[in-house]
């Protein structure tokens, strides 16, 4: 009888750990998700910024037609990017895109000076700093999951229940190139 109670108590011991196991997995998975809500937040608010910004300076930069539109295709691509890695190189060109513009803009003095233009570019920036923000609280989320589905004893848990790893959200290689600057 006594080993029956002892069996019982270590299967009773296993079953809580077990649970245990699965319930943080669901809670940092759960986190991850929020996290990676929290990128999709900010970038919809980006999204949104863009249009303005482009209908105030158009009528400026009538010469540079192929600029606004590289912005506002590279909004189009980053809208419709699928998984987290095309989101990533989609937000990427995103961004380049917009320096693209902003360095156009430095060109007209009266753009430069427009009160809409320079609004736009403070909220535009600060949104960039949310996403920037909001794409390392995920990266970290991402971190701390998978590295719990890789130690032990959770990686059995974790297989036994099929939790995968999760992707980061990575900057491309080729934004990651040095810049070169030519100071003569």
């Amino acid at each position: 009888m006594l080993t029956l109670i002892i069996l019982g108590v270590i299967l009773l011991i296993i079953f809580l750990i077990v649970v245990s196991i699965y319930n943080n997995l669901i809670k940092e998975r759960n986190r991850v998700k929020n996290a990676w809500s929290q990128i999709d937040v900010q970038l919809k608010r980006r999204y949104d910024l863009i249009p303005n910004l482009v209908e105030v300076v158009k009528d400026y930069m009538s010469y540079e037609q192929e600029t606004l539109t590289k912005v506002i295709e590279a909004r189009n691509f980053a809208m419709n990017a699928k998984g987290i890695k095309a989101q990533a190189e989609a937000e990427n060109m995103l961004t380049g895109a917009l320096k693209s513009l902003f360095a156009v803009v430095e060109n007209y003095p009266q753009l430069k000076a427009n009160e809409n233009v320079s609004r736009l570019q403070e909220e535009l920036t600060s949104t960039e700093n949310r996403i920037s923000y909001a794409r390392q609280f995920y990266n970290d989320s991402v971190m701390q999951f998978n590295t719990m589905i890789e130690t032990f004893p959770t990686n059995i848990i974790a297989s036994i229940f099929n939790f995968r790893h999760m992707e980061f959200f990575v900057t491309p290689e080729n934004e990651k190139e040095n810049v070169k600057v030519d100071l003569r």
